[in-house]
């Protein structure tokens, strides 16, 4: 892609998001949505073959579905509430419509489909935006309508997520599919603890964004799309292996990591407001999830792959990539657990 044309379609992809963020009107909070899913979409049709432009259709159909279902919502509670201001929904049924509508646009279950498959047929940059930036929109705009979303819907949906998003993962080899079950579990977390303490939402985001841009940049500077191609990554930088374990073990919230904060702070939110069984639930499909990231782990730092190479000259080419940012992505990925005290009184 041209860098001119990249500039624009990357500033539309930030002002619609901004425009979300910062609205306080239901039609542009609409309109933001519009110009971030018709801009992500040549940025997912980047390598142009029948795979991404297979992803980008399912992302558009789906996502237009979920505005439709937005707009829906939106002059429903026009209708009952007579301004277009974003405030308490009244009206239970604008609510539940809204509610899904986001749902969908996140990849909450039951409208999770979507996810492995898009991130699968895209490329590996364009698959994290996918799973890191567009996040931010839909959670902003349920952070806003927190007080008046039905909790039953969302503890349902968050648990289904947390399920769908281990159990989806287990048997797969491919990376980009292994992170966006990842994802669903992650926003399974996040749906969980929004109508009780929407703050702790926004940290668990801010952390999960981290985590998996630092995961998918240590991909991107290894060109490894799947387990085997992961395998390799010893013989050629032991580092860099390393650093995919630790940052394995913190997606899956091992506690000595920055991963474990949200799950703790979580679980120990929905104990106080007297939920025992889902939080128990929640912790033991975390569970799911922290057995694939092992297995991950084991396929990339515990098991030496046979290698013919006993030479000492290097028999593979230096990545050229520079990825600036993933120092200290690495190290906010794994090192905030002491935060935590910090953290808890922000909460």
């Amino acid at each position: 892609m041209k860098p001119p044309i990249l500039i624009i379609i990357t500033s539309t992809i930030v002002l619609g998001t901004m425009i979300v963020l910062f609205s306080s009107h239901w039609l542009m909070i609409w309109i933001g949505f519009e110009m971030n899913m018709l801009a992500i979409i040549p940025v997912l049709m980047k390598k142009f073959n029948p795979r991404a432009m297979e992803a980008s259709t399912k992302y558009f159909l789906t996502q237009a579905t979920a505005s439709m279902l937005l707009m829906l919502g939106i002059i429903i509670n026009l209708l009952y509430s007579g301004h277009w201001t974003v405030s308490m929904i009244p009206n239970p049924v604008a609510s539940t419509v809204i509610t899904i509508a986001l749902a969908m646009k996140l990849g909450l279950s039951p409208f999770h489909f979507w996810v492995p498959e898009v991130t699968q047929g895209v490329s590996l940059s364009s698959g994290m935006i996918l799973l890191t930036w567009q996040k931010i929109a839909p959670l902003s705009v349920l952070y806003q309508i927190s007080p008046s979303i039905n909790p039953n819907l969302l503890v349902t949906m968050a648990a289904t997520s947390v399920l769908v998003g281990g159990w989806g993962g287990l048997n797969q080899t491919q990376l980009r599919k292994i992170l966006a079950y990842s994802s669903i579990a992650h926003m399974g977390w996040m749906a969980a603890i929004m109508v009780y303490n929407p703050t702790l939402m926004i940290l668990n985001l801010a952390i999960y964004i981290m985590m998996t841009l630092g995961t998918f940049m240590l991909f991107m500077y290894n060109l490894s799309t799947t387990t085997l191609s992961l395998s390799h990554t010893w013989n050629k930088s032991p580092l860099i292996a390393s650093l995919i374990l630790a940052l394995m073990l913190s997606l899956g919230g091992l506690p000595p990591l920055s991963g474990f904060i949200p799950k703790w702070m979580i679980i120990q939110e929905l104990t106080k407001n007297d939920m025992i069984i889902m939080p128990m639930f929640m912790a033991i499909t975390a569970l799911l999830n922290l057995y694939f990231y092992m297995r991950l782990t084991y396929a990339t730092a515990l098991t030496m792959f046979p290698s013919a190479n006993n030479m000492k000259m290097k028999w593979q080419f230096e990545s050229t990539k520079k990825m600036i940012l993933l120092p200290p992505l690495i190290v906010a990925s794994t090192m905030l657990l002491p935060l935590t005290p910090m953290l808890s009184i922000m909460d």
